[in-house]
């Protein structure tokens, strides 16, 4: 009998003797109808990929073809949602099932009662394309949902309701397309997840994505538009790390796709995100992000799905005009879910299992990031943060390092950080950005010209307090010079009173760039006063004692993030405190 299960090898499924079946296409597997998708296709044998468990699935029970592609359903209701890797709605699902997911769920992704107070854009006549958009509704307190043509459509509206409530499935617009064949426009729109979303121009990157991190924003900064990823071993802060720029970054929307993490710590990120107020607005913070929650104890397949569920959601909000900023905590466990199934299907392995084409899944996922020219004539930008845990924190493994090769910006994290409790642990001397360049132009209008250079003063101190640090392992700093002894004195004060933050501090847990600024000015003016008064061989002892270099570890607490003013006061204490010393 053909279109049958032939073989069952965990979440790969097999039939023989068929060809009514295309790649990637999305299918429905045996009598419960299990979603699946079609990876290869030849003469003898039809494989599927299946994104639920197959306990229970026998040989010679039917797969049913669907015709299109494993799709997003992209409509007003997505944000303050949380999905499963296949954007099925956990909540609905626990309210009609309960706490473990049934197999063979077919709850529809969005709400198809709740209703939406709708504003038509568009009348009878107008010519529309690709992207345009002709309704909106306020999806949320915070953001207005705008419902675009496909890219895939043109044509002449014909009809157009009323305004007033409506449903994600009602009829609001009707369109003719070139051929004279009428199309039914409702609030959502399908998307093949594996497809990016097309734009009219990939824009040149110059603004940097502010999160408040004064390591990140002032040291390796993140793009709008731009990608990343946080390497790093068990405990040392990974998922915390996204937790503060989901909350305090300056992008519009946060998708945050937990792919393969420990169920109690994802468990832990929703009952946080449901509690948190957006500082930016006073608003609940769920109003303007959607959660992507495939645990480890979910099915692997389901894991690879899920971070192109996650991107296709967050490229269709940028189509709208918004920046999003997706969190994908982590890349590994995505990866190990390709090697899982490549295991199965049998394929050659590469460089430690992983499957020879890792790069290109990683390159595709990442390349979808960017600032972008719409269809519509908005802008709007993706942003990739993506985690990754390389077991034993060993970076030379196979996904941080590839991972490297598509990314621009590396905040590795350090254990030896973490468990000294400096957070964020990310490491000055590991990590890079490469988007600095980018971003001169914004710096000098924004903050001022001296930014540049005081950031690169600051990296060639932290890096050369790294060399003596060496030479005092092993003779001890008694013998090295007082120029030298500065340098550790004052790198120190950068260690500890401008890297090291505390999320926990009203006026720590988010630092304005232009106190960053303000930071970085008087710690380089200290060690300008300070060797001045070395080089006329007076004992820096006489400055340390004074107290000040303590003083301004205690700044980022002592100074609000409202009363810059403030600065001007450490401003007249160091010259007060180099006159004395200077006696």
């Amino acid at each position: 009998m053909a279109n049958t299960i032939y073989s069952i090898n965990g979440p790969v499924v097999k039939m023989r003797g068929t060809k009514d079946f295309s790649m990637l296409e999305m299918v429905y597997v045996g009598h419960q109808k299990i979603i699946g998708e079609i990876i290869s296709v030849n003469d003898e044998e039809t494989t599927i990929q299946v994104y639920e468990s197959t306990t229970g699935l026998k040989p010679g029970e039917p797969v049913y073809s669907t015709g299109s592609p494993l799709c997003a359903t992209l409509g007003p209701g997505i944000l303050s949602n949380i999905f499963d890797g296949i954007e099925r709605p956990l909540r609905s699902m626990a309210a009609g099932e309960g706490a473990f997911i049934g197999i063979g769920s077919d709850i529809p992704a969005l709400d198809l009662t709740n209703k939406y107070d709708v504003t038509i854009t568009v009348k009878p006549g107008d010519r529309l394309t690709g992207g345009d958009v002709y309704a909106t509704c306020p999806e949320t307190a915070l953001i207005t949902h705008k419902c675009m043509l496909s890219p895939l459509l043109s044509g002449e509206v014909v009809r157009v309701a009323e305004n007033g409530p409506y449903t994600v499935n009602d009829t609001v617009v009707v369109i003719r397309d070139g051929h004279g064949k009428e199309h039914e426009l409702t609030l959502c729109q399908r998307w093949p997840i594996r497809t990016p979303r097309p734009v009219k121009n990939r824009k040149p990157i110059s603004r940097p994505l502010i999160t408040g991190q004064r390591i990140i924003d002032a040291m390796f900064p993140i793009a709008k538009g731009g990608t990343a990823a946080i390497p790093g071993g068990f405990g040392t802060g990974k998922t915390m790390t996204q937790h503060q720029l989901a909350k305090w970054c300056d992008a519009d929307i946060i998708v945050y796709i937990g792919c393969g993490e420990r169920g109690n710590e994802m468990t832990q990120v929703l009952e946080e995100f449901s509690e948190l107020v957006d500082p930016r607005t006073g608003k609940a913070l769920t109003d303007r992000t959607t959660l992507i929650a495939n645990t480890s104890n979910m099915p692997v397949a389901a894991r690879e799905a899920s971070i192109y569920t996650g991107i296709t959601l967050a490229e269709y909000y940028r189509d709208m005009g918004y920046h999003v900023a997706i969190m994908a905590d982590s890349t590994s466990r995505w990866a190990e879910a390709l090697r899982e199934i490549s295991g199965r299907l049998e394929e050659m392995p590469a460089e430690e299992g992983f499957p020879a084409y890792l790069p290109s899944r990683l390159s595709a996922f990442y390349e979808r990031a960017g600032y972008m020219e719409n269809l519509n004539g908005t802008e709007g930008s993706v942003t990739i943060i993506g985690a990754v845990s390389p077991q034993g924190a060993d970076f030379s493994e196979p996904v941080t390092q590839n991972t490297k090769r598509f990314v621009r910006c590396f905040w590795a994290l350090d254990k030896t950080l973490a468990y000294a409790r400096h957070y964020p642990a990310i490491n000055w001397m590991t990590s890079y950005s490469e988007y600095d360049d980018d971003f001169i132009d914004f710096y000098k209008q924004e903050i001022g010209p001296d930014f540049m250079p005081m950031k690169q003063r600051i990296t060639a101190l932290l890096a050369e307090e790294a060399n003596l640090m060496e030479i005092v392992k092993l003779i001890g700093a008694d013998v090295l010079p007082d120029d030298q002894k500065l340098v550790i004195e004052i790198a120190k004060v950068i260690r500890v009173g401008f890297l090291q933050q505390n999320a926990f501090h009203k006026d720590d847990t988010y630092v304005p760039l232009v106190k960053q600024h303000h930071m970085m000015k008087v710690i380089l003016y200290l060690y300008d006063k300070a060797s001045e008064l070395v080089s006329r061989s007076i004992p820096l002892s006489n400055i340390v004692s004074t107290g000040i270099f303590d003083k301004l570890n205690r700044m980022k607490y002592d100074i609000p993030n409202q009363e810059l003013e403030k600065f001007d006061e450490y401003y007249r204490e160091i010259d007060s405190v180099i006159q004395q010393s200077d006696r």
